[in-house]
């Protein structure tokens, strides 16, 4: 039997088992509990699915506040429960104002026996994400005014720079992403509240702090678009939804020599930074971070209006040098699984041999999610590919589509195009895209 029909049996199986613990809540008149980390959560209700992960709107029992509580099922074991963590650590890797924040994690025994599951807290947002905002633009016959879609085009830009440009820093230290501490982009001084901002997320963003965490987070309002003990890791009896034990992971995790579950990080990574020097801006090693999986959905609004990029389940390092047919179909397999067809670069299509793939995947998902913002689609969900039997696959890799006509500026289209090029070395890099973006915003003033 094939893996992804392995695959689109075990979800079916989960899906089976959400819905009957989300019917005995209504029926008993309560709601479903879990017990993670020496806390109580009440499962409020279900908020969306995709492949193995299920996410849900939940209520601390004593606190009242409430998260976006994604649950991870990792039925091979230890493997999956390391590579669900690898998203916990992408969380933690890049810190910046326009990124997802993470509140705490948890691994747990599945109480059904299939494996282990991964708790991640996230915070909510009242206003959703803007895929959300297509779809309320798209009911009332409205749309975005350009001035504000292209400013909120340019903080999703602003957070893909941070992947595009991370830098190991040296001697342990944690690596640089994006501009020195204290200013930003341009060299200039952040204001006061950014800074306070990344002091809270310092040493003290695991869950549970104070309310007031503006970072990350699932929208409330509909589906989403779709070890060892630790050093410092607590252990304490619950489970989730009917006991267990679960184990707070931190960023790093230690083999208790005991064969329970391990997250040991991106080895890679963590060498480069024992062995590196000191790191800064402009120092250390470049390490380029790809999303893989940028679009509307992905891009949360906060309460003050700023993109918060989200989801990094599908986040690698950017350059991957595909040296044989193996690796190839490895690559073209890994995107089918974690990025969506309509937002997916024409080269995660068909991966050649002998290439190195890059974050100009980032780039061309980019150009996407603008169209989208625009035309309330991708722009390889026309009528031909959804409703004619035509193929996403073929008409992404002949990028062929056509901007409707519209009242937004011919800069606007012109950016669309630009980062719309099959071959992704025609594309403009994170830094061009943002200063073409700019120059779209100033001529709208």
């Amino acid at each position: 039997m094939s893996s992804s029909l392995l695959k689109v049996l075990e979800t079916a199986k989960d899906q089976a088992k959400d819905a009957l613990w989300a019917l005995s809540s209504c029926l008993c008149h309560q709601s479903a509990k879990v017990k993670i980390n020496g806390r109580t959560f009440n499962i409020i209700k279900v908020l969306g699915e995709g492949g193995f992960s299920f996410v849900y709107l939940a209520q601390d029992e004593h606190s009242g506040r409430q998260f976006a509580l994604k649950k991870i099922r990792c039925p091979t074991g230890n493997e999956g429960v390391k590579e669900a963590m690898r998203e916990v650590e992408a969380y933690r890797r890049f810190k910046h104002p326009n990124i997802i924040r993470i509140l705490d994690s948890a691994v747990t025994q599945d109480p059904s026996g299939d494996g282990q599951l991964v708790y991640l807290f996230l915070p909510l947002y009242a206003r959703g994400n803007l895929q959300d905002a297509i779809n309320t633009h798209v009911v009332n016959g409205t749309r975005f005014a350009e001035r504000e879609m292209v400013r909120l085009f340019g903080g999703v830009c602003v957070a893909v720079r941070a992947l595009h440009t991370y830098r190991v820093s040296g001697s342990g230290a944690a690596a640089k992403s994006g501009p020195a501490r204290g200013k930003d982009a341009r060299g200039k001084a952040k204001p006061k509240e950014e800074e306070d901002e990344e002091d809270d997320d310092d040493d003290d963003a695991r869950f549970p702090q104070a309310d007031g965490d503006a970072e990350g987070g699932y929208s409330y309002g509909g589906a989403p678009a779709p070890s060892g003990k630790s050093r410092a890791a607590s252990k304490t009896q619950g489970g989730a939804p009917n006991g267990g034990s679960s184990v707070h992971v931190p960023l790093m995790a230690a083999d208790d020599g005991e064969g329970e579950v391990v997250f040991d990080g991106d080895e890679e990574l963590h060498r480069a930074e024992r062995e590196g020097g000191e790191g800064g801006e402009g120092e250390g090693e470049l390490v380029p971070y790809a999303h893989r999986d940028l679009k509307p959905g992905n891009v949360m609004i906060s309460d003050d209006g700023r993109p918060i990029l989200m989801d990094f389940g599908s986040t690698v390092r950017a350059r991957v040098e595909v040296r044989n047919r193996f690796e190839a179909l490895e690559q073209q397999d890994m995107a089918a699984e974690q990025s969506t067809m309509a937002y997916r670069a024409p080269e995660l299509f068909d991966v050649k041999t002998g290439t190195t793939l890059d974050e100009k995947v980032d780039i061309w998902s980019l150009g996407c999610t603008l169209f989208a913002l625009a035309y309330s689609h991708s722009p390889f969900e026309n009528t031909q590919t959804t409703e004619q039997g035509g193929s996403i696959a073929m008409a992404v890799l002949n990028a062929r589509y056509k901007q409707p006509a519209s009242a937004y500026s011919q800069g606007l289209q012109n950016l669309i195009d630009a980062m719309l090029k099959v071959d992704p070395k025609e594309r403009p890099d994170i830094h061009q895209v943002i200063k073409l973006t700019d120059g779209v915003l100033r001529s709208l003033t």
